[in-house]
């Protein structure tokens, strides 16, 4: 196959797939067979695009071919299954009403399924683990391996909690809708923390050639707006779906300083800020306002206050490290992770200097939670290197190198030991 098609259609593949899925369920009303049908849709793609092209308007080809693959597959299950027959006439029926595959589904039903999708893959029916990890998976198109980097735990075991949540929707059966207003708050937080790991996934990818995966931050924020628009009131949305939107906004606003043109990792006192987004700090920041004056805000509205704070200053010295310690204080009592608790040791360190910055990072990764996580191991070589201890600092930063997977995190950690050696 030509190998510029077969990198059109991986990109394609990581654009698309997430709409494509959530319009075949919608069509075929089974997750298992829509899943099944898509991926067979993408490698048709490849054997019938290389003869006669790409088409025009891709999408409506995948979902058009994928669902005659389904119907193809149900009818093979038919000949050796007579209790299927009934489906199969059901499912031709459901693919008779839907447009043809000259037709484009429009965009504002593609965003209609994909938030009946992901709602689907959050009901309260399922495990938290399982809500998160299947939405990834299934909507936003990330590996099992991603998934599991982000929740630091084995591939394995991730894709055990996707087995299991799978089965949990087929046996319940789980209905493939949004929820009503008076549903939605016992929906939401699993969906508010599905989005939340998408854009760190792609504010800061866990591995590979490149720091940001733009695709990724940009279609967290996308689902961000999509969900204030549900709410009962759209004029005032729920408090903690602003601080998740102010805080995507105010975090992507510095995308294009945090590297290089040739692709290095560039740290935040050292970022030319004249290349942060402005627009996006402006919404970002009356985003955060509006929730905090709201007074019924949680984790996501004060990390969006935190990054508001390092938005607003002209630089590092600039910075109001008081004020961001007081909101770290705020945000490890209402949402004590490990991960909050290390960003505030590194505020503390900038407030008072790396001693007391040190003794509250080597507190942290006592609990063992951290232990392999690579920033912790970075931060904790920062303060050695800071107070003139070489020795423990190289030792820190060998241990972060170890953990990541990251190039330009690698190439930043190596040159690090090098200044050292």
């Amino acid at each position: 196959m030509p190998e510029q098609l077969s990198r059109t259609i991986e990109t394609l593949y990581r654009s698309e797939s997430g709409r494509v899925l959530a319009t075949l369920v919608r069509l075929l009303g089974d997750l298992d067979l829509a899943e099944e049908s898509m991926h067979e849709a993408f490698a048709a793609a490849l054997e019938s695009w290389t003869l006669a092209g790409i088409p025009d308007k891709p999408r409506p080809w995948l979902i058009s071919t994928a669902r005659f693959k389904a119907i193809d597959a149900m009818r093979r299950r038919a000949r050796f299954d007579g209790a299927q027959r009934d489906l199969v006439a059901h499912m031709e029926s459901r693919v008779n009403d839907a447009p043809s595959g000259n037709e484009e589904i429009g965009d504002e039903e593609i965003e209609d399924d994909r938030l009946r999708l992901i709602f689907t893959c959050c009901h309260p029916a399922l495990p938290p683990e399982g809500q998160v990890a299947l939405t990834l998976r299934e909507i936003c198109g990330l590996t099992t391996e991603e998934i599991a980097r982000a929740f630091l735990v084995t591939p394995a075991t991730l894709a055990q909690r996707i087995v299991r949540a799978k089965a949990k929707i087929r046996e319940t059966p789980i209905p493939y809708e949004v929820p009503t207003p008076q549903e939605l708050p016992e929906r939401l937080d699993a969906v508010l923390q599905v989005i939340y790991l998408v854009f760190n996934e792609g504010y800061s990818a866990a591995a590979g050639a490149e720091v940001t995966r733009a695709e990724l931050t940009g279609e967290a924020i996308r689902l961000g707006r999509l969900l204030t628009e549900l709410q009962p009131e759209p004029e005032v949305p729920k408090p903690e779906i602003m601080g998740l939107l102010s805080l995507m906004l105010l975090q992507e606003s510095r995308r294009a300083a945090r590297t290089s043109p040739a692709g290095e990792l560039i740290l935040l006192e050292n970022q030319d800020r004249s290349l942060w987004n402005r627009e996006q700090i402006a919404e970002g920041v009356a985003l955060v306002e509006k929730a905090l004056n709201s007074r019924r805000f949680g984790a996501y509205t004060l990390q969006a206050a935190i990054a508001a704070v390092h938005a607003e200053a002209e630089s590092t010295a600039a910075t109001d490290w008081r004020q961001i310690v007081a909101l770290y204080n705020q945000l490890v009592r209402i949402h004590p992770s490990p991960v909050a608790q290390l960003n505030r040791a590194v505020a503390i360190a900038m407030r008072d200097g790396p001693e007391a910055g040190l003794a509250h990072i080597d507190a942290v990764l006592e609990h063992g939670e951290l232990a392999n996580y690579y920033l912790a191991h970075s931060a904790r070589a920062d303060m050695y290197r800071r107070l003139g201890r070489t020795a423990e600092a190289r030792s820190s930063y060998e241990k972060a190198l170890a953990l990541t997977q990251q190039e330009p995190e690698r190439h930043f950690l190596q040159e690090r030991i090098r200044q050292l050696k």
